[in-house]
């Protein structure tokens, strides 16, 4: 089993950056990937990007490749969603979730989840 608590969501004006944390807890997460999602409301939990817990390489969906950055603090069990040139659309709860197995674009796919932050842009 593994434990995720995501946190550091709130509200920025466009423009803006945030960093979202995601610290793992339960069991070592070798040979995992970490995921980050985002719901809007009334919307699908949507990709945003996940890492390989043992070799650092992300993948991102185009939406946010170039002003998102995923990486990890393996010391401290700790996954971080850095967000850049934050604008409306980028508005929704941010998930964070693990998968022992490559990584997948679907949510139904992942098997660990945190229990969401809310990211607020406002303009």
């Amino acid at each position: 089993q593994v434990q995720l608590v995501d946190s550091g969501g709130g509200l920025v004006q466009v423009g803006g950056s945030l960093r979202l944390s995601c610290l793992a807890s339960g069991r070592t997460l070798d040979n995992y990937f970490i995921g980050w999602f985002r719901q809007q409301p009334g919307g699908a939990r949507i990709f945003v990007g996940a890492i390989n817990w043992n070799a650092g390489r992300t993948y991102y969906s185009t939406s946010v490749k170039g002003r998102f950055t995923i990486f990890t603090d393996n010391t401290k069990n700790t996954t971080y969603l850095q967000m850049n040139s934050l604008n409306t659309e980028d508005t929704a709860i941010y998930y964070c979730a693990a998968r022992d197995a490559y990584y997948s674009q679907l949510a139904s796919n992942w098997d660990y989840w945190g229990q969401g932050t809310q990211v607020t842009v406002s303009s």
